[in-house]
């Protein structure tokens, strides 16, 4: 029978692709590990990895050896996990994934509440626009732009946020106030990078929003982040497309052609058919349920 630390040392490696950054993960030195990694492939007497220039990479064989060993550790990470879901008291790891702008000006400040109400759970917050894998564990749960398209993912329509123009006081002191759509043409724009990873669909909408046929508009400024679009406004480089939740805290800047309203955007909380019966899950999505109606960016506000 293979040795469990022999398979975790492996999986190890090929995660990091490394003896040496293996080592560094499992606290252990890289002639202890490059010993046991010998050892188990003596075992199965197939070659594990190629050593390459590059890095270890793994064989067909090790593929195999990768894929099994993963789901292993998943299945065991789910089994401690349930077992901590029997006690009494919500306790265990919970990692969440959500976009950059809503994990780090709506969701962040709402933690400690959450850590004060559930002291025994341990919060992780990846904030991402990214789409991480939640069939494969890298996040419990997901707040989300969009729906979730795996069949094992479970998911809730949250609440649908709204987008509207915003501008500083002083730029708009400065340079005038819009009094139609027709006049943004003339202002300063301020747009989001043509990334691959867009925070929302339609974000540029200012481009087109209320705009003739014949009307091009082009952006004064571009920059692939939510935050810095708002920080830009707060700094009077000119008027953005915003969501209302991070614009609203904002004391120096005030909405523009508030009739103009950008495309609502739904937001959905995932998370794998595994944690059905999470009592984690399950507290966490009762919280953000509660806050967004105290913030008044519930479905019904």
């Amino acid at each position: 029978m293979t040795d469990w630390d022999k398979l975790r040392i492996f999986h190890a490696v090929a995660t990091a692709q490394s003896f040496t950054r293996a080592g560094e993960v499992l606290h252990l030195s890289q002639s202890a590990i490059s010993r046991q990694v010998a050892a188990l492939e003596e075992s199965l007497q197939v070659a594990l990895f190629h050593r390459h220039a590059r890095g270890l990479l793994l064989t067909e064989q090790g593929e195999i050896l990768f894929r099994t060993v993963s789901e292993m550790l998943t299945r065991l990470a789910m089994a401690e996990n349930a077992l901590l879901e029997s006690k009494e008291r919500p306790r265990g790891p919970l990692k969440i994934t959500a976009p950059v702008a809503i994990g780090t000006t709506w969701l962040t400040p709402h933690m400690r509440e959450f850590g004060e109400l559930y002291p025994d759970i341990r919060l992780t917050l990846l904030a991402d626009d990214r789409e991480l894998d939640l069939t494969k564990r890298e996040a419990d749960v997901a707040i989300r732009l969009f729906p979730a398209r795996h069949p094992d993912l479970v998911q809730k329509l949250l609440t649908t946020l709204n987008n509207s123009l915003y501008a500083s006081n002083d730029y708009l002191r400065a340079r005038g106030v819009p009094q139609k759509p027709q006049d943004l043409a003339s202002h300063r724009l301020i747009t989001y990078g043509e990334e691959p990873n867009l925070p929302f669909a339609e974000v540029n909408w200012i481009l087109e929003a209320g705009a003739g046929r014949e009307e091009k508009r082009e952006p004064y400024f571009v920059i692939n982040s939510l935050l810095g679009m708002l920080k830009a406004v707060e700094s009077s480089i000119g008027i953005a497309g915003l969501p209302d939740y991070m614009a609203q805290g904002s004391p120096r800047i005030s909405k523009v052609l508030p009739e103009l309203k950008g495309p609502p955007t739904e937001v959905y909380f995932i998370y794998s058919v595994d944690l059905r019966n999470s009592k984690r899950v399950k507290v966490f999505k009762e919280f953000l349920l509660r806050k967004l109606t105290e913030d008044g960016l519930s479905k019904a506000a």
